[in-house]
């Protein structure tokens, strides 16, 4: 008789949490109009800010197909510094 009680109280404990854990759950979920609200704010939707990641990645697509079209090696570049203010990088 015991075994059964102790069974039944752990079952009332789990039912307990499991009650207290949809309770908080569900105070704490947004609803509907919070969640558009939400997805509107998020930066990916704003007109400004795509049209600034599409810009640097073009920049990006074309510096790499500029790296990729020279024929140049700039990993063993000697004198950076030269290359940079105009010089011929081949020191």
């Amino acid at each position: 008789m015991d075994k059964v009680r102790k069974t039944l109280v752990a079952v009332a404990v789990l039912g307990m949490g499991a009650g207290v854990g949809s309770t908080l759950f569900a105070l704490v979920v947004p609803g509907e109009l919070q969640k558009q609200a939400m997805l509107q704010e998020m930066p990916e939707r704003d007109p400004q800010r795509r049209n600034e990641a599409v810009r640097t990645k073009e920049l990006v697509m074309a510096t790499l197909k500029k790296a990729a079209a020279t024929e140049e090696n700039v990993a063993w570049r000697k004198n950076w510094t030269a290359a940079v203010s105009g010089g011929s990088g081949s020191e």
